[in-house]
């Protein structure tokens, strides 16, 4: 059964689009990286929390090297503030969605998680340690605390991404782009994909214009995602009609380029001559 739209021959007005937006192949790879040096930052800084709990129950704290002891926390602090800039860096390539609230808890508030991991066992044993001098115990708590508060505030996202803000910014930043107006919408991690819809849209335009639509249309056609479902799991070719060859005998979708991508249709046919033919558009001279 294809899904006609009852203004098929006029342009669609813009859709919204929450939940199209998609990180790409470069974006995921960036964050994949910066998640691994993130993931070897907060193992550097457990595995220093690690050999200080070993030193403190050797005694080595009891009577000096309080300058050591202080030295370790200092290391676990930067290698775990390090490691939470790398990670939020990292969602900001590849943000999670707010439909999985565990998930996306988790992935944003990790750089917390590992903090906490990495303080607070040691500075437990510090301050139940009988046998460590009560200043230098003090001191070194005091410092420890202090440390951990500091990590733990570049570890806290209070506004991390979303997949569904960044499909908001896509669709309100392809909308500036349309109307050549001052871009405020168009940060780096949607611009992207918002040209994109742009540049798709001017050229089913161009490859639709007829006497009957001058200016063309922003209406194109693609195979509906499986079992009902509202967006694809893989990306597919969206097509000037669904009189194309391509489309014959399947379930077909049908929109504006917007909302084409908003079921993970993403790229127009290449086939533009061959389909104006089978659609009744006269290609361009």
């Amino acid at each position: 059964m294809t899904d006609k739209k009852t203004d098929a021959d006029s342009p669609a007005p813009d859709a919204d689009i929450t939940n199209a937006w998609h990180a790409s192949q470069d974006q995921k790879s960036k964050a994949k990286k910066l998640r691994l040096f993130a993931s070897g930052s907060w193992i550097v800084a457990i595995g220093t929390e690690i050999a200080a709990i070993v030193l403190l129950l050797k005694n080595t704290f009891d009577s000096g090297n309080l300058v050591l002891l202080i030295a370790l926390l200092v290391v676990i602090a930067v290698f775990a503030i390090a490691g939470s800039l790398l990670w939020k860096a990292a969602n900001k390539h590849d943000p999670a969605s707010k439909t999985d609230k565990v998930k996306f808890f988790v992935q944003n508030q990790l750089g917390v998680i590992i903090t906490l991991i990495a303080f607070v066992p040691l500075l437990a044993l510090i301050f139940m340690d009988k046998d460590m001098d009560p200043k230098n115990k003090k001191i070194a708590g005091g410092v420890g605390a202090a440390l951990l508060v500091i990590a733990a505030m570049f570890g806290v996202s209070l506004d991390p991404p979303s997949t569904e803000q960044y499909s908001q910014d896509m669709n309100e930043c392809a909308a500036q782009i349309k109307a050549k107006v001052p871009t405020t919408a168009c940060s780096p991690a949607v611009a992207a994909q918002a040209q994109e819809i742009v540049d798709d849209t001017e050229a089913v335009a161009e490859a639709t214009k007829s006497d009957a639509n001058p200016n063309g249309l922003d209406v194109v056609y693609w195979i509906a995602p499986k079992d009902g479902a509202t967006k694809s799991d893989s990306k597919l070719v969206f097509h000037l009609c669904e009189d194309v060859s391509t489309l014959r005998g399947k379930v077909v979708n049908s929109g504006s380029v917007t909302e084409a991508y908003a079921q993970n249709a993403v790229r127009l046919t290449k086939q533009i001559a061959m389909e104006q033919r089978q659609c009744g558009f006269a290609p361009a001279e």
